[in-house]
């Protein structure tokens, strides 16, 4: 499948080993897993990882009767296909997706594709996951926080982060959709203060040297997530 509108992640697709260390860091408290399993339960169910990039949690939906990961960037899909357990990892995007009508229960988006902002519309990608959704099944959204924890605090010094709405754009577009949005605060910690020096780094370059500095003894960094659940109404 060729996807003509591609274009690789500035951080996953740029150092995907260097992104291992970030997913490692994330949510260690579980909070963020906790409040995505009390919002779509996918126990029992066909679960696709939308944007699965190289594949870090597939292995952690081991309860799901079939986990299934898509990603447009093929550089990352044989990691994807290494991981642990069964999942089904294919080449596709949100707007194009290698699946059948109403086969999946759940999908989870983390941090791909759907970051509406004033000059993104990501409605086409909607559209396609509706179609491939069981009626009732559910969207879940992983989004940053562009306004709660510490997080927040560098996208809003990051020009190009706000270039991508990170203020409460997201929310009222899902809003307008029908979803509802569920603000969850969590953390990051990593083992090194290069590793958090270096995961900063290539998030917001240049960017992070203002609140390193501020931070001088950090080990990790508040971080907020926004969940935007969305459910298929279509009906049998």
């Amino acid at each position: 499948m060729t996807l003509s509108d591609f274009v690789p992640a500035a951080n996953q697709g740029a150092d995907p080993e260097l992104y291992e260390v970030e997913n490692r860091a994330l949510d260690p408290e579980g909070t963020l897993w906790h409040q995505l399993q009390n919002t779509a339960p996918w126990k029992g169910k066909t679960l696709l990882d939308l944007g699965c990039g190289s594949g870090y949690w597939l292995p952690k939906y081991r309860s799901a009767r079939r986990v299934i990961g898509v990603e447009p960037d093929e550089s990352l899909l044989p990691m994807a296909r290494r991981r642990p357990g069964e999942a089904e990892v294919l080449h596709g995007s949100a707007e194009h997706l290698p699946l059948g009508d109403n086969t999946v229960d759940v999908v989870h988006a983390r941090f791909a594709y759907f970051f509406p902002s004033r000059s993104f519309d990501p409605t086409p990608g909607l559209r396609e996951v509706q179609r491939v959704l069981s009626p009732g099944g559910k969207l879940v959204v992983i989004d940053n926080d562009g306004l709660n924890g510490e997080f927040a605090e560098l996208l809003q010094a990051s020009a190009s982060a706000q270039a991508q709405g990170h203020d409460d754009y997201s929310t009222r577009w899902w809003s307008s959709q029908g979803a509802s949005t569920t603000a969850v605060m969590s953390s990051w910690r990593f083992s090194s203060r290069e590793d958090l020096e270096a995961v900063l780094g290539l998030e917001f370059g240049r960017d992070a040297e203002a609140w390193l500095s501020a931070h001088p003894h950090s080990l990790g960094l508040s971080y907020g997530y926004l969940l935007h659940t969305w459910t298929n109404p279509q009906q049998v």
